[in-house]
Protein backbone atom coordinates (compact mmCIF):
# COMPACT_ATOMS: atom_id res chain seq x y z
CA UNK A 1 0.00 0.00 0.00
CA UNK A 2 1.53 3.25 -1.20
CA UNK A 3 0.72 7.20 -0.10
CA UNK A 4 2.11 10.02 -1.74
CA UNK A 5 2.78 13.13 0.57
CA UNK A 6 2.96 15.95 -1.38
CA UNK A 7 3.76 18.69 1.42
CA UNK A 8 4.92 19.18 4.98
CA UNK A 9 1.50 20.35 5.80
CA UNK A 10 0.37 16.93 4.51
CA UNK A 11 2.99 15.23 6.63
CA UNK A 12 1.53 16.78 9.29
CA UNK A 13 -1.79 16.04 8.49
CA UNK A 14 -0.96 12.46 8.05
CA UNK A 15 0.74 12.61 11.74
CA UNK A 16 -2.83 13.80 12.72
CA UNK A 17 -4.45 11.22 11.56
CA UNK A 18 -1.99 8.52 13.05
CA UNK A 19 -2.15 9.89 16.11
CA UNK A 20 -6.34 9.80 16.38
CA UNK A 21 -6.06 6.12 15.17
CA UNK A 22 -2.81 4.90 17.55
CA UNK A 23 -3.76 2.97 20.41
CA UNK A 24 -1.70 2.34 23.68
CA UNK A 25 0.22 -0.73 23.33
CA UNK A 26 0.69 -0.53 19.61
CA UNK A 27 3.64 0.52 17.66
CA UNK A 28 4.26 2.39 14.26
CA UNK A 29 7.52 1.71 13.16
CA UNK A 30 9.46 4.14 10.87
CA UNK A 31 11.84 3.28 8.00
CA UNK A 32 13.83 5.37 5.42
CA UNK A 33 16.85 6.74 4.80
CA UNK A 34 18.42 10.21 6.92
CA UNK A 35 16.36 12.95 5.99
CA UNK A 36 13.36 10.85 4.51
CA UNK A 37 11.03 13.07 7.60
CA UNK A 38 10.83 9.31 9.75
CA UNK A 39 11.44 12.36 12.72
CA UNK A 40 8.91 14.88 10.98
CA UNK A 41 6.37 12.11 11.22
CA UNK A 42 7.14 11.48 14.80
CA UNK A 43 6.84 14.63 15.78
CA UNK A 44 3.58 15.59 14.00
CA UNK A 45 2.04 12.57 15.70
CA UNK A 46 2.98 13.71 18.98
CA UNK A 47 2.07 17.58 18.61
CA UNK A 48 -0.90 15.75 17.68
CA UNK A 49 -1.28 13.61 20.42
CA UNK A 50 -1.18 17.16 22.58
CA UNK A 51 2.84 17.30 23.03
CA UNK A 52 3.28 21.49 23.53
CA UNK A 53 7.35 21.87 23.49
CA UNK A 54 9.79 20.93 21.08
CA UNK A 55 10.33 17.56 19.99
CA UNK A 56 13.96 16.71 20.24
CA UNK A 57 15.08 13.73 18.43
CA UNK A 58 16.07 10.63 20.52
CA UNK A 59 18.97 9.55 18.88
CA UNK A 60 21.15 9.29 21.39
CA UNK A 61 18.76 9.04 24.39
CA UNK A 62 17.69 6.39 22.64
CA UNK A 63 14.07 6.59 23.94
CA UNK A 64 12.07 9.43 25.27
CA UNK A 65 8.99 8.99 27.33
CA UNK A 66 6.40 11.58 26.83
CA UNK A 67 3.47 10.90 29.91
CA UNK A 68 -0.19 12.41 30.39
CA UNK A 69 -1.28 15.25 31.01
CA UNK A 70 1.35 16.44 28.45
CA UNK A 71 0.01 13.88 25.77
CA UNK A 72 -3.42 12.03 25.26
CA UNK A 73 -1.97 8.67 25.39
CA UNK A 74 1.56 7.14 27.01
CA UNK A 75 4.08 7.52 24.47
CA UNK A 76 7.87 5.97 23.76
CA UNK A 77 9.91 7.71 20.79
CA UNK A 78 12.74 5.65 20.44
CA UNK A 79 15.26 5.77 17.25
CA UNK A 80 17.64 2.43 17.05
CA UNK A 81 20.00 4.18 14.45
CA UNK A 82 22.91 3.13 17.04
CA UNK A 83 21.70 -0.32 17.92
CA UNK A 84 23.17 -3.62 16.43
CA UNK A 85 20.71 -6.26 16.69
CA UNK A 86 17.60 -7.27 18.51
CA UNK A 87 20.02 -8.34 21.58
CA UNK A 88 20.75 -4.76 22.34
CA UNK A 89 16.68 -3.97 21.95
CA UNK A 90 16.38 -6.33 24.45
CA UNK A 91 18.47 -4.50 26.80
CA UNK A 92 16.81 -1.47 26.33
CA UNK A 93 13.50 -3.40 28.45
CA UNK A 94 10.98 -1.98 25.60
CA UNK A 95 8.67 -5.04 25.81
CA UNK A 96 5.70 -5.84 23.74
CA UNK A 97 2.40 -5.33 25.70
CA UNK A 98 4.05 -2.26 26.81
CA UNK A 99 1.32 0.30 27.85
CA UNK A 100 2.62 3.17 25.47
CA UNK A 101 2.16 3.99 22.18
CA UNK A 102 5.71 3.04 20.75
CA UNK A 103 7.15 5.38 17.83
CA UNK A 104 10.23 3.66 16.41
CA UNK A 105 12.58 4.82 13.92
CA UNK A 106 14.95 2.57 12.09
CA UNK A 107 13.49 -0.72 13.36
CA UNK A 108 14.90 -2.53 10.86
CA UNK A 109 18.56 -1.75 12.98
CA UNK A 110 17.00 -4.31 16.00
CA UNK A 111 15.60 -6.97 13.19
CA UNK A 112 12.26 -4.93 12.58
CA UNK A 113 8.88 -5.01 14.53
CA UNK A 114 6.37 -6.38 12.53
CA UNK A 115 3.44 -7.81 14.23
CA UNK A 116 -0.27 -7.67 14.60
CA UNK A 117 -0.51 -4.20 17.01
CA UNK A 118 2.68 -2.97 14.65
CA UNK A 119 2.28 -0.18 11.61
CA UNK A 120 5.21 -0.49 9.43
CA UNK A 121 5.77 2.82 7.46
CA UNK A 122 8.56 3.29 5.03
CA UNK A 123 9.35 6.66 3.87
CA UNK A 124 11.09 7.49 0.59
CA UNK A 125 11.74 10.89 -0.76
CA UNK A 126 10.83 11.75 -4.23
CA UNK A 127 11.74 14.94 -4.53
CA UNK A 128 12.42 18.03 -2.51
CA UNK A 129 8.97 18.18 -0.76
CA UNK A 130 7.19 15.10 -1.91
CA UNK A 131 7.17 11.80 -0.45
CA UNK A 132 6.38 8.36 -1.03
CA UNK A 133 5.06 5.99 1.90
CA UNK A 134 4.64 2.30 1.78
CA UNK A 135 2.41 0.91 4.81
CA UNK A 136 2.52 -2.76 5.40
CA UNK A 137 -0.11 -2.27 8.51
CA UNK A 138 -0.21 -5.29 10.97
CA UNK A 139 -3.90 -7.04 11.64
CA UNK A 140 -5.23 -4.56 14.18
CA UNK A 141 -4.10 -1.96 12.34
CA UNK A 142 -5.48 -2.27 9.04
CA UNK A 143 -8.96 -1.04 9.10
CA UNK A 144 -7.62 1.89 10.70
CA UNK A 145 -5.00 2.14 7.82
CA UNK A 146 -7.30 1.87 5.14
CA UNK A 147 -9.54 4.80 6.54
CA UNK A 148 -6.22 7.27 7.27
CA UNK A 149 -5.01 6.02 3.29
CA UNK A 150 -8.36 7.45 1.99
CA UNK A 151 -7.49 10.87 3.48
CA UNK A 152 -6.36 13.56 0.99
CA UNK A 153 -2.92 13.86 1.49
Amino acid sequence: MTLLIASLDAMEQLGAALATAARPGETIALSGDLGAGKSTLARAILKALGFAGEVPSPTFSLILPYDPPEVRIPVIHADFYRLDGAMELDELGLDAGDPALLIAEWPERVGGLAGPDTLQLRIEGTDASERLLIAQPGENWQARWQQIAGGQF
